[in-house]
């Protein structure tokens, strides 16, 4: 320790410097320790965060308590049609099959020059189901086609 003389003329033992370091140390302890908690809070609200967007995700996944399947993206909206009751391979019932051909030179002359995306939305079934009766509507002459593949559109003769 060294001595000196403090400004009353007291002997005194670096009382200044020494205070400072004290403070210096007690401020920078008590930084610390407000970090910490500061850091330790954040932690703990992410991770809660993170849980309910797993249960969430999960839950979404496995349909518990929802409505029907979720879709993200550009086509969220264009949710396929329900499967249909046939066993894959069997074949339709002609009444159903007359019926559905039917719905569909309908809907080919109610608005023609549509997509066959466009056409199966409107009557609430998928494309696939459609294939067959449009083959046989093209066949009896009944609609006409423009373009290829999925660009095709659809007229009534």
């Amino acid at each position: 320790m060294t001595r000196a003389w403090n400004a009353g003329g007291r002997p005194g033992v670096d009382s200044g410097a020494r205070f400072m370091r004290r403070m210096r140390a007690m401020a920078t302890a008590n930084f610390d320790r407000q970090i910490r908690q500061t850091i330790e809070a954040f932690v703990e609200e992410l991770s809660a965060l993170v849980r309910a967007a797993a249960v969430q995700s999960v839950t979404e996944a496995f349909g518990a308590g929802a409505a029907g399947p979720v879709r993200r993206g550009r086509r969220a909206a264009a949710l396929p049609p329900p499967r249909s009751a046939r066993s894959k391979g069997q074949k339709r019932a002609p009444e159903a099959l007359a019926e559905l051909s039917e719905r569909l030179l309908a809907a080919v002359k109610s608005s023609p020059g549509q997509r066959m995306e466009e056409i199966a939305r409107a009557i609430g079934t998928s494309t696939k189901e459609l294939t067959l009766p449009a083959r046989k509507l093209v066949g009896e002459k009944k609609i006409k086609t423009k373009g290829e593949r999925r660009a095709t559109k659809y007229y009534p003769s």
